[in-house]
């Protein structure tokens, strides 16, 4: 499955901007920052993207730790200032059988047309 959104979905993100290794990614603005993350089950089987939207001077957590501009993720932030995107429940599967052709394409080829979410989120949302 890694592979397929290698192939697939990360060279689109890198068009959009963003940076960062796998799963996690960011487009640095001026006046914010985009994240994104793959967040896979840890039994295996499918996975989520979790996106959110932060300061351009990156995130400090209520105990104080300061993440910088380059390190921070999706994950840094409060699951109330994150967002699911995705399929009818929000997790892309890969466990499901393929009559035709590759399953970890046509998850990754899903993930790429649900990217608009996102485009939408980060073209409304602040960061908080």
């Amino acid at each position: 499955m890694i592979r397929s959104l290698k192939d697939i979905v990360i060279p689109r993100l890198r068009e959009r901007g963003f940076k960062g290794t796998f799963p996690h990614f960011r487009r640095e603005t001026e006046k914010k920052i985009d994240l994104l993350t793959f967040q896979f089950d840890k039994y295996g089987g499918c996975f989520i993207i979790e996106i959110a939207v932060c300061s351009p001077e990156g995130h400090t957590h209520h105990w104080g730790e300061k993440v910088p501009p380059n390190k921070v993720t999706a994950h840094d932030l409060h699951p109330n200032n994150r967002l699911r995107i995705g399929d009818k429940d929000e997790w892309f599967r890969y466990d499901k059988r393929a009559f035709f052709g590759n399953i970890y394409d046509k998850v990754a080829n899903k993930v790429f047309k649900n990217l608009n979410q996102a485009d939408d989120y980060w073209s409304i949302t602040d960061f908080c």
